[in-house]
């Protein structure tokens, strides 16, 4: 049986256990949905945000009120860039993983990857460029060490190899196994990082995080993949039935309080609210993910997303250039990229130069000038 937004009203009043054992047979999605992009818009602007004041200035040097609460609000951006990974794999490919044109599907999903992985080679050479000898970058694009402000091309890359693996398997399975498969993934992943991996620590690296490198495990993040398109299921059903749409929201936005107030109640039992906001916003608990951090990353991030929902079509025009930003996440990482790194750090020495309220402002340019170039090239692509 299929379930469309027009019949959810009456479908279920409630959960129910026939829907538990119920494949997704989900509807297509009536054309691009603008709150999508608003909502990845939302996390690449408090990334690039966070790369400026990182790559500048150094968080050494950020001041008590820059780091909270500023900087303390760019950590929503990587659980929440994540999160759409998975609502976008959803609404644009779920729905067809089951279908005879899959496989030219996966092949574009795959093409997409090997795309992530040029640049993420690229722009590491462009990170590393003004910091380390050349020895040191080679040893990086051999994957014998990992770079920083890139990496998380690097795990894009990487899901983009086994994610149209597990598409079609995700498609045919039950809720309960769906579900099933997020907590089990989590709890395989935390008991990976117990493990001693011994002198294969880049492989631990790129399965589950390790203390020592700044790389994203894909098992660390898989399960925020899969909530992603778990709720990139439900937005196919309900988001262009207005009664259905407001209930999703309610239940991102409590999800959201209830992540944020887990948050705060383990930083009460800790003794120092403050002191817990400061560690989150000095990224302790980032790599390898810890507890505190994920609550209030994850948290934020579902606060923002349904915010972004909310908003829809009309929020989406008001805040334009972020959602630009978030219609072509790669081409704007490349430009922030390359002018922190070659332009300002490299070419023009700017390393520690500026002030924290300047590095800010150059942050919040880079992520207008992202939205322009994004315009400027779509422009010149139609004009042609």
């Amino acid at each position: 049986m299929t379930h469309t937004t027009a019949e959810l009203p009456r479908a279920s009043a409630g959960v129910r256990w026939h829907l538990l054992r119920e494949a997704p047979r989900l509807p297509r999605a009536e054309g691009r949905i603008a709150a999508i992009d608003l909502a990845r818009g939302v996390a690449i602007a408090l990334m690039i945000v966070s790369h400026a004041v990182s790559g500048l200035l150094g968080l050494r040097l950020v001041p008590d009120w820059g780091m909270v609460p500023v900087h303390l609000l760019t950590k929503f951006s990587s659980s929440l860039f994540i999160l759409v990974f998975g609502i976008a794999l959803a609404v644009a490919f779920l729905p067809h993983a089951r279908g005879a044109d899959w496989p030219r599907r996966r092949l574009k999903l795959w093409l997409r990857g090997v795309e992530v992985l040029f640049w993420y080679k690229a722009l590491t050479v462009v990170e590393m460029l003004p910091l380390y000898a050349p020895e040191d970058i080679l040893d990086t694009l051999l994957w014998h060490n990992f770079a920083i402000w890139v990496e998380i091309l690097g795990f894009y890359a990487l899901a983009l190899v086994w994610v149209p693996l597990v598409l079609p398997l995700w498609a045919r399975a039950p809720l309960w196994g769906r579900l099933a498969a997020m907590f089990l993934v989590t709890a395989l992943a935390a008991w990976l990082q117990g493990i001693d991996f011994g002198d294969l620590e880049i492989l631990q690296a790129l399965l589950v995080d390790h203390e020592d490198h700044y790389a994203w495990g894909q098992l660390s993040r898989a399960p925020l993949i899969m909530a992603g398109l778990l709720i990139g299921e439900a937005l196919l059903r309900c988001y262009f039935d207005p009664i259905w749409r407001r209930r999703l929201l309610v239940t991102l936005m409590g999800l959201g309080v209830a992540m944020l107030a887990g948050f705060f109640v383990i930083a009460t039992l800790g003794g120092d609210i403050y002191a817990a906001l400061v560690a989150v916003a000095r990224n302790v608990g980032k790599h390898p993910p810890g507890l505190a951090f994920m609550l209030f990353s994850i948290g934020g991030a579902l606060v923002i997303l349904a915010a972004a929902l909310a908003g829809g079509e009309r929020l989406s025009r008001l805040l334009l250039p972020i959602t630009l930003v978030g219609s072509d996440a790669l081409k704007a990482f490349i430009f922030h990229i390359v002018a922190i790194f070659l332009v300002l750090r490299f070419l023009l020495d700017s390393w520690q130069v500026y002030s924290y309220p300047q590095v800010l402002g150059i942050g919040v340019a880079l992520v207008l000038g992202a939205a322009g170039w994004i315009a400027l090239t779509r422009w010149i692509g139609a004009n042609k």
